[in-house]
C-alpha cells in the first residue's frame, strides 16, 4: 500500500514539473521573441533614442531636422499612415536625411478595440503608403494610445515587425512647457532609454537644449532600431 502511494506521489510530482516546465518554455519563447513590446535597449550601453510619433506637425518636423542635422544626431519617426499619405513630402524629407521611420498605424484607432486582423490591416496599410512614398519597408511598430493587448501584439508578431514602446513619456502633447520636458527627460535617463516625443511647438524648442545636456551626461543618441538591436 505505502509502495502504491509513493508511486502515486512520484507520479504527480512528475506531471506537476512538466507542466511547470512547459508553462516556463511557453512563457520563454513569448518574452523572447517578438510578441511582447520592447520597452528600452542594452543596459549594458551609455545610449538613449527618440521616439517621435507622428499624427500631425508636418509644419514643425522640417524644423525638427534642421536641429537633428546641426547636432549630428538620428531620430526614429513612427508615422501614422493616414498623415503620411497627406504629407508624403514631410516623409521623403525624414527619409533622405537618413532618419529611421517606424510604423503607428493607419488612423490611430484604439487597437485593443480591434481584431487580430483589424490590427493587421492598420499596420499594412501603413507600411504600403510609407513604402509607396519612400521605397522604405517598416519593421518597427508602436501601438497607438500604447495599448499592449492581446490582439494588436499578435497582429505585430504575425507580421514580423518588432513592437516598441517606451521608457520615459516626455507627455509633450499636453504642452506642459520647455521646462517641464527638460525635467521628465534628465532625471530618468538610464542606458537604453527610449524618450518618447511628438512634434510640437514646445519640443521643438526645447529640442536643441536637449540634445545637448543628454550628451553632456554622456549618452550617446542613436535609432530605436539600434537600440533595440
Amino acid at each position: 500500500m505505502r509502495i502504491y502511494i509513493l508511486k502515486k506521489a512520484l507520479a504527480l510530482s512528475f506531471l506537476i514539473l512538466t507542466f511547470m516546465l512547459c508553462f516556463y518554455f511557453e512563457r520563454t519563447v513569448v518574452v523572447s521573441g517578438y510578441m511582447n513590446p520592447l520597452y528600452q535597449g542594452n543596459p549594458e550601453k551609455k545610449q538613449v533614442a527618440f521616439l517621435c510619433n507622428v499624427y500631425w506637425g508636418e509644419e514643425i518636423i522640417p524644423e525638427m531636422l534642421k536641429i537633428l542635422e546641426e547636432e549630428q544626431v538620428k531620430f526614429s519617426f513612427f508615422l501614422g499612415g493616414i498623415w503620411a499619405k497627406k504629407h508624403p513630402e514631410v516623409v521623403r524629407q525624414i527619409k533622405n536625411a537618413g532618419h529611421e521611420i517606424g510604423n503607428h498605424g493607419y488612423l490611430h484607432k484604439h487597437p485593443d478595440l480591434l481584431s487580430v486582423k483589424e490590427n493587421e490591416e492598420e499596420i499594412l496599410k501603413t507600411e504600403r503608403v510609407i513604402e509607396e512614398i519612400c521605397g522604405y519597408k517598416t519593421y518597427l511598430f508602436t501601438p497607438p494610445y500604447g495599448e499592449r493587448g492581446k490582439n494588436v501584439l499578435q497582429a505585430a508578431t504575425n507580421l514580423k515587425y518588432r513592437t516598441v514602446m517606451w521608457s520615459i513619456d516626455t507627455i509633450d502633447w499636453q504642452k506642459p512647457g520647455p521646462g517641464t520636458i527638460i525635467n521628465r527627460v534628465l532625471p530618468n535617463l538610464n542606458n537604453g532609454a527610449i524618450i518618447l516625443i511628438h512634434p510640437m511647438p514646445q519640443t521643438l524648442e526645447v529640442l536643441p537644449i536637449l540634445i545637448k545636456k543628454i550628451k553632456a551626461k554622456g549618452y550617446r543618441i542613436v535609432t530605436v532600431g539600434e537600440i533595440i538591436d
